[in-house]
């Protein structure tokens, strides 16, 4: 049988057996006026720890003020301007599963593998599963996805991925160990998710999507080639891509920026502008550019490299925020190409083929200067159409949209945000996924930016 297929056996037999479990007694609400009808015993299979609490509000209109959130987990994610809903009563519950590693400090606990569970008291009978974007920790995506989900109806799942914060790449034995971690606690979350729902309300889910941001979104391509018997689709923002083959990757386009940049920025070099954008930086984008160098770059760029490549041994731990070029083993120099063949075989690890299983919707912004979109949204277009699987794919490329919405605010004179795209394309895989068919969304497309109306919260992808 091959491994993929004898993988998904495995879980689809682990999931049946969580959801035929006994439902839990009911446990007496913690105060008269608690807006849970039954919080019972918090009892997320495989966890080892939980707390669970009943709480008025389980949006960030609510978790901020109770302390069951952290703003920081999601500064930077979405506009000034965004609007949220609030005002969703429920059950939070709080935990870990079994780990090794002790970098996420949420709560005390020092334990990574934490995750988050969300329990609308009025359930739409749908759960949304996701994975922290970047090295942030199980609360990413509570602005951004949580707080508009739970609105819906939707229970709501998240998980750290394993591994979180700046030295992330220290978790495991072998190079890219922490990457693939990352599959494995997506994969886990959502099993125990699953049948936290069933035995919480009573009845399985009825539909469940993953949906996820840049490192969130590579988790969704991911689970929908690797168990899409878990999901009913997905939506996948903005997502990081490894190739399988030698193709263009952070550890190629990275180094590229961070030698030509500074020349460019000084003289305007023409040679060193059009390397960058040779290297996959979209024209147009220059303006973003010195944000990106100055905040995103170069952390990038090492803590990856450490990553997929420890035995180059860089500057990261002497704590030089930025070496010259020509410095012996400056990851301003890197050259992906030339390093062993260990070093692609961990990239391969850690890559994505393009064969869902389910319908998956992209969208990324064409101005994307931290994951250019022709290396990253582009080229996993193009996997997926190798595999013969555009009939499950939509992908939108969003003009004038980049990496964090936050850039918008700098910029909204020549911007657009991307979340309330991400959130169309969420409705659009409501109504594609839907009993008895569904219906088709829009052909992919690029997107025109839009100029007018309420850019922070609406979006067309028609």
């Amino acid at each position: 049988m091959p491994l993929l297929r004898r993988r998904s056996a495995v879980f689809s037999a682990l999931l049946a057996s969580l959801l035929t479990l006994p439902l839990l007694p009911v446990a007496s609400p913690a105060q008269a006026d608690a807006p849970c009808t039954r919080v019972g015993r918090a009892d997320v299979p495989g966890a080892q720890h939980q707390v669970a609490a009943c709480l008025d509000d389980l949006t960030t209109a609510g978790t901020v003020a109770s302390g069951h959130t952290d703003a920081a987990d999601w500064a930077g994610l979405h506009s000034a301007a965004t609007r949220n809903p609030g005002g969703v009563p429920g059950v939070q519950i709080d935990g870990y599963f079994p780990d090794t590693s002790t970098a996420n400090p949420t709560h005390g606990w020092n334990h990574d593998s934490q995750f988050v569970i969300r329990l609308p008291k009025r359930w739409n009978g749908g759960l949304v599963v996701a994975g922290a974007p970047g090295n942030r920790r199980q609360y990413a995506n509570d602005f951004t996805i949580s707080d508009w989900v739970l609105a819906k109806g939707y229970a709501y799942a998240s998980t750290d991925k394993g591994n979180v914060d700046l030295e992330f790449y220290r978790d495991g034995k072998r190079p890219g160990d922490a990457i693939v971690e990352w599959y494995h606690r997506m994969t886990q979350v959502t099993v125990a998710a699953k049948a936290t729902v069933a035995r919480h309300y009573g009845r399985s889910a009825r539909r469940t999507y993953a949906m996820g941001i840049s490192n969130g979104g590579q988790l969704v391509r991911w689970a929908l080639e690797n168990h899409p018997e878990l999901y009913d689709g997905g939506v996948d923002s903005e997502g990081t891509l490894w190739p399988p083959d030698n193709g263009s990757n952070a550890l190629v386009y990275l180094p590229v920026a961070l030698r030509n940049y500074p020349k460019y920025a000084a003289t305007g070099d023409p040679e060193a502008h059009a390397a960058m954008l040779r290297a996959g930086f979209a024209p147009g984008s220059e303006f973003l550019w010195d944000f990106n160098y100055r905040i995103l770059w170069d952390g990038t760029q090492r803590r990856y490299r450490e990553e997929i490549d420890p035995g180059f041994d860089g500057d990261l731990e002497a704590g030089i925020p930025y070496c010259q070029s020509g410095t012996p083993n400056c990851d301003t120099d890197y050259d992906y190409y030339a390093r062993p063949r260990s070093v692609h075989q961990a990239v391969r690890r850690a890559s994505m083929n393009g064969r869902i299983g389910k319908p998956l919707i992209t969208v990324q912004g064409t101005l994307d200067t931290l994951l250019p979109i022709k290396v990253h949204g582009d080229a996993y277009a193009s996997l997926v159409r190798s595999q013969g699987m555009a009939w499950r794919h939509r992908y939108y490329r969003i003009d004038g949209a980049s990496h964090l919405d936050l850039e918008y605010d700098l910029f909204p004179d020549r911007m657009r945000p991307l979340l309330p795209c991400m959130r169309t394309a969420f409705e659009t895989l409501e109504r594609w996924t839907a009993p008895g068919g569904g219906h088709q969304p829009p052909p992919s497309a690029t997107i025109p930016r839009q100029t007018s109306g309420d850019v922070a919260n609406t979006c067309a992808l028609s």
